[in-house]
């Protein structure tokens, strides 16, 4: 399975703004307050970039919040141009879906790299069944569980009590008591926070 593996703070310096890719030191120990500038030999000389230039620094920029690679990210746009409605917004609802970020949209996750490796351990079940695959793709009626044998782990506990206070999306259901939540609605582009402009993807991807 293919996956960045590089310092990710690289990531945060190169798009000029905080990923949140390593959960709590994003908070404490961020590299992009100390060195505000883009890595590299010539990261303090960057010019101002083209079109193009903004075009793909946004595509990119997606891409790490969620933690795909590039032909991934690349099925999911063509899976967005199929389906009906605005294809940016259809682009960042399918990356909303993965299970990895639902996982770390309920709190039991400090950051989404960190959801993608307690789902690839199987700690949860959609509709009963454990499911271990990342990018699997949550819908409307699907119920997802922390499986029992995996709630008196210390570190989920960690990260659901400091993360008691951030509210779960409104396209998801959630017991906190009995850590099941289910997939009430297609989250819309107002459910999600993020400071994308996916209009920018599309043009990219439209040349």
């Amino acid at each position: 399975m293919a996956r960045y593996t590089e310092a990710v703070c690289r990531l945060c310096r190169r798009e000029g703004q905080k990923l949140f890719l390593k959960g709590d030191r994003c908070y404490t120990k961020c590299a992009l307050e100390n060195r505000s500038y883009a890595p590299g030999q010539h990261g303090q000389g960057r010019s101002k970039s083209s079109e193009y230039g903004l075009q793909l620094r946004e595509k990119q920029k997606a891409k790490r919040y969620y933690g795909v690679l590039e032909s991934q990210f690349r099925c999911y746009y063509e899976m967005a141009e199929r389906r009906p409605g605005k294809t940016g917004e259809n682009l960042l609802s399918i990356l909303e879906c993965r299970l990895d970020n639902v996982v770390y949209r309920l709190g039991f996750a400090m950051s989404r790299a960190e959801a993608r490796q307690m789902v690839s351990h199987g700690h949860f079940t959609v509709n009963g069944r454990k499911v271990n695959i990342p990018s699997y793709q949550v819908k409307p009626g699907m119920v997802i569980t922390l499986k029992e044998s995996s709630r008196g782990l210390e570190k989920i506990k960690a990260n659901v009590e400091a993360n008691s206070s951030r509210p779960a999306p409104k396209w998801l259901e959630y017991d906190a008591n009995n850590m099941i939540a289910k997939v009430v609605a297609v989250p819309a582009r107002d459910d999600i926070d993020l400071p994308i402009e996916e209009r920018l993807i599309v043009e990219l991807y439209s040349k």
